[in-house]
């Protein structure tokens, strides 16, 4: 059902659009992407077959403050124009700003385009984003986290002119989540109902520029370090320290994505110096292992939800048995040539961040199947 449900996304090129589009196809959608270089025949068509559109486009960084206006507003009124044209009452998500608050031509400009779309009569859904964070963000642009990432896991200066500035932070993955239940939805036959009201993202976290320094520069000594993986308290130092890994990586490596019934597994940092760090979600009830390696050592580290660790020596059978939980959350060693699993014991979505010592390698995976059950 999913493969005959289609998406329009504009601005699908830029950060927030390469994610939509990824998370989308993962789920089995089609996705028409439309971004600079698109043409208005193109977006003629994609309009005309979309059953819903995730209006992401517009501009942050121009040259004339009249840019804003066109790129924002003028655009969004464009492309309400067009739907309506087609007789079509296509459901959108529109990428506002909490600048649309504030009194400068950005704010005012993504607020003249809300203002068009609760004018227009179609079913939409206006979310103001905060400062967007994550991997593929661009350093150096107008983001202090990708900027701070980038230059801490470069080696390079950053300049901070007010360590007790707060920032407020929305994690792209959350953004991208709270668009695809909207999405799903529609699909589900049990869409939400549109509100002529802003929208906000959960969980918006607060973060001052100082204490962003020094959770970073304090994510890089970790990875150096022989533990490698740094303390992470709550979810927010969880999505830093996932980002951080990402401008880490540019080793040229593949990194994989894997989702089933039990939940997914996601490879964020490889180095052939400092090994592969992965994070692992599991659905409650979940277990997950049941294999050995006879060199390669690991680290897991629960930081969501409650977790039980087993490990059995696979010659004098010994047990070892380890309960984490987010509020009690530490490294438990994963010991080579025991067998051992990962369980969900909670309630609710586990995540644990794992690292093994070595590069992921089917030729020489060092993996093999035993039950921890003797």
């Amino acid at each position: 059902m999913n493969k005959a449900f289609s998406v329009l996304v504009t601005g699908a090129k830029g950060f927030l659009g390469k994610h939509t589009c990824l998370w989308l196809r993962r789920k089995g959608y089609e996705v028409f992407e439309f971004d600079l270089g698109s043409t208005e025949e193109e977006l003629n068509e994609y309009v005309s077959k979309a059953d819903f559109i995730i209006h992401l486009a517009g501009i942050n960084r121009p040259l004339k403050p009249e840019e804003f206006y066109d790129g924002n507003a003028n655009f969004t009124k464009h492309l309400i124009d067009k739907i309506l044209k087609k007789g079509r009452k296509t459901p959108l998500i529109f990428s506002s700003s909490i600048q649309a608050a504030l009194d400068n031509d950005y704010g005012k400009s993504k607020k003249q385009a809300e203002d068009f779309l609760f004018a227009s009569g179609l079913p939409v859904y206006v979310y103001r984003l905060a400062n967007v964070y994550g991997k593929w963000c661009r350093p150096n642009y107008n983001s202090a986290a990708a900027t701070f990432c980038y230059n801490i896991a470069h080696g390079l200066p950053i300049e901070i002119r007010d360590r007790n500035y707060v920032v407020h932070y929305n994690f792209v993955e959350d953004i991208v989540f709270e668009f695809l239940k909207v999405v799903d939805s529609y699909v589900e036959g049990a869409s939400i109902e549109p509100k002529k009201e802003v929208l906000y993202v959960n969980p918006t976290d607060d973060c001052s520029l100082g204490r962003l320094a020094d959770l970073l520069y304090g994510y890089k000594e970790a990875i150096e370090s022989k533990r490698h993986l740094p303390t992470l308290k709550g979810g927010f130092e969880l999505k830093l320290f996932k980002t951080f890994c990402d401008y880490l990586s540019d080793e040229g490596y593949t990194f994989n994505y894997a989702k089933d019934d039990r939940g997914y597994f996601e490879e964020i940092y490889k180095s052939e110096k400092w090994g592969q760090i992965s994070i692992n979600m599991a659905y409650p009830g979940i277990t997950k292992g049941g294999h050995y390696h006879t060199y390669k050592k690991e680290i897991f580290y629960p930081v969501v939800g409650s977790t039980v660790i087993r490990q059995r020596n696979i010659k004098t059978n010994e047990m070892l048995l380890d309960k984490v939980d987010e509020n009690s959350s530490r490294p438990v060693d994963i010991i080579p040539e025991y067998t051992h699993e990962i369980s969900n014991v909670g309630d609710k979505e586990s995540l644990t961040v794992m690292w093994i010592s070595k590069i992921y390698d089917p030729n020489t995976h060092d993996t093999y199947r035993m039950e921890v059950e003797p």
